[in-house]
């Protein structure tokens, strides 16, 4: 399946945020490999929100080639509109741009999407298959490690606060590939933000730590994990 392998992991973080930086910097240091969703319409480290005490500050187009490479790059949509609010043709926009503007940023092709807010309906399906997008996660669970299927509407396997995460890590580990009849991927998402908010940088650590290293486990950005599945 992946190189050989039964199972995989990877990571989905959304918004382009500064604390981004530091994330990335933990993926690389535990060889994982990441898609980040990013809003072009927006990216400036002058559009922020604030969080708790934490103040959050998109970033700045210049450098992120560099900050992100080895990583994917998807669409988050140009502003990070809610979509099911919109008209087809400003849904349109807020896809297209968005993927034509991170292309010629990046130099790279996109085909993945996550959906701002988790927001969509089949309407918006319909109009991501006519933008050329294979894949678009939700901010549904499927509560641990599942086969990837229904592409367009994507659940991730849990948010990394999820209470259970380490349970269904476990889980995952414990997978003998021997005895398995399909492909399991372990797809964890969230905002850099959280963890800034949240005051729990280690929580990314420990679940890095955990799932990095083993030798029956294919690392990859969503792509590389979602292409075989392109069309079924």
């Amino acid at each position: 399946m992946w190189n050989g392998k039964m199972k995989a992991v990877t990571f989905s973080y959304d918004d382009g945020i500064v604390f981004d930086r530091k994330l990335v910097e933990i993926f690389n240091r535990y060889g994982l490999k990441c898609t980040f969703n990013l809003n072009s319409g927006i990216m400036t480290e002058a559009n922020y929100f604030q969080n708790g005490d934490v103040e959050v500050h998109r970033m700045n187009g210049m450098g992120l080639p560099e900050l992100y490479k080895g990583h994917e790059i998807a669409v988050h949509c140009l502003t990070h509109a809610n979509l099911t609010e919109w008209d087809d043709d400003t849904v349109r926009n807020e896809v297209l741009l968005d993927k034509e503007n991170l292309e010629r940023m990046f130099n790279c092709k996109i085909d993945g999407m996550a959906y701002p807010y988790g927001a969509y309906d089949q309407r918006i399906v319909s109009i991501l298959k006519e933008c050329g997008i294979k894949y678009a996660r939700t901010t549904g669970s499927t509560c641990g490690a599942a086969t990837p299927s229904h592409l367009l509407t994507l659940d991730a396997a849990m948010h990394h606060s999820d209470p259970n995460a380490f349970q269904y890590i476990e889980d995952f580990l414990a997978l003998a590939p021997e005895k398995m009849t399909e492909p399991k991927m372990l797809y964890i998402w969230g905002h850099s933000y959280e963890f800034e908010v949240d005051r729990n940088w280690d929580r990314i650590e420990k679940i890095c730590r955990l799932l990095s290293g083993k030798d029956d486990i294919f690392y990859g950005t969503n792509r590389e994990v979602l292409s075989p599945f392109y069309g079924k």
